[in-house]
């Protein structure tokens, strides 16, 4: 199976109530691990990149990478552009080949978001990409987009007049979810998804998913959230990995760069299976 419109892949998984697993990757490790971690699974997975990796990593290699990697994929994959504010850089992913991007206008007032927003999605209609959308901030800063202060809810019928206004592919509610780790246990407005989804059947995204429940992540997913974005857990999993390896080495006096590469990858690898089994996606490909 080649790489995929995330359409078709929230489409799937909306349908039949399994959660897309959406990993933010920052280098070639990260996302040589999930993709393998996919094709094992046998499992669809959403690569998404952030605004700072595209910048840091550059749209042409990073992109270049991902081509190389997914060249003979046998599960469905797809790339995605999360949380970005800027016109400048969604315009440069679409033009290179992302199959979605998350345009963040959360900061900006609804009409304007919602004026911006349309002007998007006409644009990513030209490459035959998809488009998620928000109205309200993720509480939480994620690779230097967002804000730890909590926003302002919008109304259900402010929602769903930007979903149907808009014409968005997925849509990403404020539900009580924060970027990076939860301070204490969450507590979730689930029942503003099946709000959503009951009056507009729309794939929803959740943001935020590190440090929730298996419970959590079933119930949310049972009521519509197709896509599941894990980022925080994924730099977690990965500096842990290579502290644990490097200190190993050090006390070892022994220094070999490919297998420290190896341990981090595995390690990334189990994380991203996990997900996979948690949300039900393993053995979804098609």
């Amino acid at each position: 199976m080649p790489i995929v419109s995330m359409q078709e892949m929230l489409g799937h998984a909306f349908k039949e109530r399994y959660g897309v697993p959406a990993f933010n990757i920052f280098n070639d490790l990260t996302l040589e691990a999930i993709l393998a971690a996919a094709v094992e699974a046998r499992s669809p997975v959403i690569i998404q990149t952030s605004v700072k990796t595209v910048k840091s990593i550059g749209s042409d290699v990073l992109f270049g990478m991902w081509t190389e990697m997914t060249r003979d994929i046998p599960v469905p994959v797809s790339l995605h552009l999360d949380h970005c504010p800027e016109r400048a850089v969604i315009s440069e992913c679409l033009a290179k080949g992302w199959n979605s991007v998350l345009f963040d206008a959360s900061a900006l007032p609804v009409a304007e978001n919602r004026r911006q927003t349309i002007e998007v999605v006409a644009e990513a209609r030209r490459y035959h990409a998809g488009v998620e959308g928000e109205i309200e901030g993720i509480q939480g800063v994620e690779d230097d987009i967002g804000s730890d202060e909590a926003s302002k809810l919008q109304s259900l019928e402010v929602a769903l007049d930007f979903v149907r206004v808009t014409g968005v592919d997925c849509f990403a509610p404020a539900i009580g979810n924060a970027h990076g780790m939860y301070k204490s246990e969450p507590k979730l407005d689930a029942q503003r998804v099946s709000d959503i989804v009951a009056v507009i059947p729309v794939p929803i995204a959740l943001h935020g998913g590190t440090g929730l429940t298996d419970e959590q992540f079933k119930d949310l997913i049972a009521r519509g959230c197709a896509k599941v974005n894990i980022s925080t857990a994924v730099k977690i999993t990965f500096m842990k990995a290579n502290l644990a390896f490097l200190r190993d080495a050090e006390a070892k006096n022994k220094w070999d760069p490919p297998s420290l590469f190896r341990a981090v990858r595995q390690e990334v690898k189990n994380l991203a299976l996990k997900h996979m089994q948690t949300f039900g996606s393993e053995g979804k490909a098609w």
